[in-house]
């Protein structure tokens, strides 16, 4: 048996942490009852979500990430771990969807350890070059918590998102998130179904697709055409992309996009501290959302961008 549960949620733009999903949905006594043990977080994901696990009492893991994704193998040696936070459909901020080997791999992993995986379903709605990704817990609904939201599709302001439970959560969750709702109201829950039954919100989310595609091949073929030697990752999906940039280069690119007005970010800020050079070599580059900027200011938006990228060599 499986319950969805509603939850309110409020989402940063471009970084939407796991964790900072369930740190709204639950409250840090409650969030470290339910999630017994150390979590294990992608060594890429965002401080915020460190912080708001530790407030929670939750030790966290940093699990390496490559180009398959999440190193799910590293999970074996962590004996204490027995939850992992993941993003299946697109790893963030590097991009790109786990593995299918791995996919199972952490499945296993959960059966095993008597443990749970939360799946959090980051940006996938938004897909351009792929087919969609099928979720990670219909391999084991028992071991698999599936969490989604609107944040993306519609706006974070609404604060509603979803958690697909197991039946052996349903009850600790329900008590842990209590009777009331804190932010999100009965009305908005409601004008969200209507908006789902009557097909409006599918046929919002394919628009929006479109538009959001557009944005990001105006991106590419503008790097391509002034920035070839910038290598950029991550665009089969979602609504960002990474640019490498060469070595010792971050801080001072950051310095002229904060000049310039550019709201980027650098790839060292997503980095887990606790993460060792030899289980994941530091790289340099930015984390660029291409959904923010109005129509109007999107195309000076790119110029500044390729005006402030460092020269080949």
């Amino acid at each position: 048996m499986m319950l969805a549960v509603w939850v309110p949620l409020l989402l940063p733009f471009l970084a939407v942490p796991l964790a900072r999903r369930l740190a709204d949905a639950l409250p840090p006594r409650a969030a470290a009852w339910t999630l017994a043990g150390s979590a294990a977080v992608l060594a890429g994901g965002t401080l915020c979500s460190l912080g708001l696990l530790a407030a929670a009492g939750v030790a966290t893991v940093p699990l390496p990430i490559d180009e398959r994704g999440a190193r799910t193998g590293e999970l074996a040696r962590h004996r204490d771990v027995r939850t992992a936070l993941l993003t299946p459909a697109h790893q963030f901020p590097t991009g790109g969807p786990l593995h299918p080997g791995r996919r199972a791999a952490v499945v296993d992993w959960a059966r095993g350890r008597g443990g749970l995986v939360l799946e959090d379903d980051y940006d996938g709605e938004f897909r351009y070059d792929r087919q969609p990704v099928g979720a990670l817990q219909g391999l084991d609904p028992e071991r698999v918590v599936y969490l989604g939201s609107t944040s993306k599709s519609l706006s974070p302001a609404l604060r509603l998102g979803w958690m697909v439970l197991p039946d052996h959560l349903v009850d600790r969750v329900l008590a842990a998130k209590g009777e009331r709702e804190g932010w999100a109201s009965a009305l908005d829950q409601l004008t969200l179904a209507e908006f789902i039954d009557s097909g409006g919100y599918d046929r919002h989310v394919r628009r929006m697709r479109r538009q959001y595609r557009d944005r990001r091949d105006r991106l590419v073929a503008a790097l391509a055409a002034r920035a070839p030697h910038v290598e950029v990752s991550g665009i089969a999906a979602g609504l960002h992309a990474v640019l490498r940039l060469e070595p010792g280069t971050e801080r001072s690119v950051l310095k002229a996009a904060a000049y310039r007005g550019l709201a980027v970010e650098g790839l060292a800020d997503y980095r887990h501290p606790a993460i060792g050079e030899e289980l994941m070599p530091a790289a340099d580059g930015l984390v660029v959302g291409y959904a923010t900027p109005p129509d109007h200011a999107y195309q000076a938006a790119l110029a500044a961008l390729c005006d402030i990228l460092p020269p080949c060599g």
